[in-house]
């Protein structure tokens, strides 16, 4: 019988910071790794410093954080590594997935695994000297996915401590069809430690992509997570919540984040921007979820957003994943 598979949250920028982190892990102790959204242009010490929250705690409750960091310079990424250690941090995760234009067009994120003799060299000089395990976040590459085919030897032979792949390539960003076939390809090429990434919505989802890779067992779940909270708990049989009570769980969840936020932000107006943006996804989870976001976007101060809120609670139902609004082409 397989094991109980492990899932990590993925990284979203202007999401998954501190509080949110530490706002889920109260509600939802289902998710075995947090990683940081990724740090960048940390060339001095005081810009640790006006990130310092972020890599404040090792764990959130009894869940490990991995720190991310985005960068093609070695000499940032040791830096980046020996500032994590002293933390207490036993690992970084290096970001070569980031898909965006404005990152790749830099040769940062997805943008560097065209130029695998690049992603070589920086490996060569930053893992020797950093104390810690560097674990790495991919796609299959950023033009084409036999990109990565020229990475893997590279990877290994630097014995990263893990290989993190998004199924599908950087020019992609979240749209179209994720890759099964070259994912296929990469198990039966490397004995690297594989962590599955790509469109995991639904039990459903994880137990088709279960039953395909079997070799398989840690699996990287964001937007899906950022949908429907419950999502790791009811992969991992760890949920004891039932359906007609878990809109009340979400509804305290959404409450509690916002009102940390709001004390995190010193209560600025900013607070609810940051909602807005979870707001998004977890629109989706609720039946007319036009509708539910439509009510959340165009609040523009404290009372505003906290009776719509209390509105879309009281007026709409919780479905959770199982509403099936949300899908590649969502957003």
């Amino acid at each position: 019988m397989k094991s109980t598979p492990i899932i990590y949250l993925a990284p979203f920028q202007g999401i998954t910071g501190y509080v949110y982190r530490e706002v889920f892990a109260n509600h939802f102790p289902t998710v075995n790794k947090f990683f940081t959204p990724f740090f960048t242009n940390v060339y001095k010490h005081k810009s640790f410093e006006k990130k310092g929250k972020e890599i404040e705690k090792t764990h959130h409750s009894s869940c490990p954080v991995t720190p991310q960091i985005l960068s093609n310079d070695a000499e940032e990424i040791i830096r980046f590594g020996n500032f994590c250690a002293g933390r207490g941090f036993d690992e970084i995760n290096w970001n070569l997935g980031c898909p965006f234009p404005r990152v790749a067009s830099k040769k940062r994120g997805s943008g560097l695994l065209p130029y695998p003799d690049l992603v070589d060299t920086i490996l060569s000089l930053a893992i020797p000297k950093i104390p810690i395990k560097l674990s790495i976040k991919c796609r299959l590459g950023y033009h084409s996915p036999a990109e990565i085919f020229n990475l893997l030897d590279t990877f290994e032979a630097h014995q990263i401590s893990e290989l993190i792949i998004h199924t599908r390539i950087g020019k992609q960003v979240y749209k179209g069809e994720v890759d099964h076939s070259s994912f296929e390809r990469v198990i039966e090429r490397t004995k690297l430690p594989l962590v599955y990434n790509g469109d995991i919505f639904s039990v459903e989802d994880y137990l088709i992509l279960s039953e395909k890779f079997s070799s398989i067992n840690k699996w990287m779940i964001g937007r899906g997570l950022l949908v429907d909270p419950f999502l790791a708990g009811d992969i991992r049989n760890k949920n004891t919540s039932q359906i007609e009570s878990r809109g009340q769980i979400i509804r305290r969840f959404v409450e509690d984040l916002y009102y940390a936020y709001r004390k995190s932000s010193n209560d600025r107006l900013h607070s609810i921007n940051i909602m807005k943006e979870l707001w998004e996804y977890l629109s989706f989870s609720f039946n007319f979820s036009g509708r539910v976001f439509s009510l959340i976007k165009k609040t523009k101060s404290f009372d505003d957003y906290e009776d719509a809120v209390a509105r879309v609670f009281d007026e709409y139902e919780w479905l959770g994943s199982q509403s099936k609004q949300f899908n590649s082409s969502s957003m």
